[in-house]
């Protein structure tokens, strides 16, 4: 099979597999802030719901105040009212419409709702208006605040001044503004977790940067709620290994390292790079320092990147060693549709392998590329932005 050709198998097949899983996985937002379908179709139902069809073991005040008040389905509503007992509404009420004062749609609330039916008997002057109010504080935006709520509404169980206030003072101390944010709005789940503190501490004992700290608990919360003991002998393997932990790179070598089958898993990734693209120990070793993603991927995604920049494209397998930034992007996203066009450049005669390098042909964002190896050529090769964008094939131009 052509070169051409394969490209073509290649977007061809990933497309696929993209427009698939993109269907499988589509889902609605909770921050809608109009009522949503799915509310407006459990009022309807509610009226076709009759007595008989709840458990005579149900209370049906609160069933019905669940659906009616608060959106629930009556699938949903009947298991809710089991770890909740309403006798009237002025309670549930109040709780209700502090979550609508504080930014929470009906399709947030009625989320909170039914993960934590308990919080309608709560005090909402004492106990969740506070805690609403301290997250503002924080420079929480109204959107942020619901919509991290509605999906996990477990944190406003937490003591404010024993959990809470604790966890993000010590985190205001060691993170600026915008990163105690993105730790509330992305990490929200696991700050309670009392490893965060003790591991911050720890990643400030033994020298990394501010920055990267922040780098750490914003983007990689499984690693920061690791075992105090066990993310310190990791961060010293790593320091071991000669990465500076002043240096981002070096957040990312004690990710890899600290999955539970993180050496397993650096050990089968070595043996795909050496017996099947011939790297050198060596190689391993440099790929590894520069971009310790490289080392954790999949052996599918290993092989299939390797195979179309080694085997369709030509270009030496250790050119891809020196370059192992290029593994992390996305074969149907950058790397196939960049391959294209340089393919038909290199066709033309408008371009030489020695005029570009792997990392100026995948790093820069899409604007520089297409500046720089489309724009460019469009007036000798017309299609040239077509092929890009996957709608013609190399052959046909």
């Amino acid at each position: 099979m052509s070169l051409p050709q394969n490209l073509k198998t290649l977007r061809l097949g990933y497309s696929i597999v993209s427009s698939t899983f993109s269907a499988k996985g589509r889902r609605f937002s909770v921050g809608d802030l109009k009522p949503s379908i799915s509310f407006l179709r459990n009022q309807l139902l509610y009226r076709h719901t009759t007595t008989s069809e709840i458990s005579a073991n149900q209370p049906d005040y609160t069933v019905n105040y669940l659906i009616k008040s608060c959106g629930l389905s009556p699938e949903d509503a009947v298991p809710a009212s089991k770890w909740v007992k309403l006798r009237s509404p002025e309670r549930p009420d109040s709780v209700v419409a502090l979550f609508r004062n504080h930014g929470f749609s009906e399709t947030q609330i009625s989320n909170v709702v039914r993960l934590r039916p308990q919080f309608l008997q709560a005090n909402p002057e004492k106990t969740l208006a506070p805690k609403l109010e301290y997250f503002r504080s924080l420079g929480v935006s109204r959107e942020d605040l619901s919509k991290t709520l509605a999906t996990n509404p477990m944190i406003l169980l937490l003591s404010l001044e024993k959990r809470i206030k604790p966890t993000f003072d010590f985190l205001r101390s060691v993170l600026s503004e915008k990163h105690v944010v993105a730790v509330f709005k992305r990490c929200s789940w696991m700050y309670p977790n009392k490893n965060v503190v003790a591991n911050i501490v720890l990643l400030r004992e033994l020298g990394m940067s501010r920055s990267c700290i922040s780098l750490f608990v914003t983007q990689y919360s499984l690693t920061v709620i690791l075992n105090p003991e066990r993310l310190g002998q990791v961060v010293r393997e790593v320091k071991e290994m000669g990465f500076n932990l002043e240096k981002s790179v070096s957040v990312s070598a004690i990710v890899a390292l600290s999955f539970k089958n993180g050496k397993a898993v650096l050990n089968r990734s070595r043996q795909v790079y050496m017996s099947r693209w011939g790297w050198s120990e060596d190689d391993v070793h440099s790929a590894f320092r520069k971009f310790p993603q490289c080392m954790i991927m999949s052996e599918e995604k290993i092989m299939q990147v390797m195979d179309c920049l080694v085997k369709k494209m030509g270009w030496p397998s250790r050119m891809v060693a020196k370059n192992p930034v290029v593994m992390g992007f996305s074969l149907e996203k950058r790397i196939i549709p960049r391959c294209s066009v340089v393919q038909v450049l290199l066709l033309k005669g408008l371009l030489i392998n020695e005029s570009f390098t792997l990392t100026s042909l995948f790093i820069p964002g899409e604007e520089q590329f297409l500046k720089r190896f489309v724009t460019k050529y469009l007036d000798r090769v017309p299609q040239l932005l077509s092929v890009y964008q996957g709608k013609v094939d190399i052959q046909e131009v």
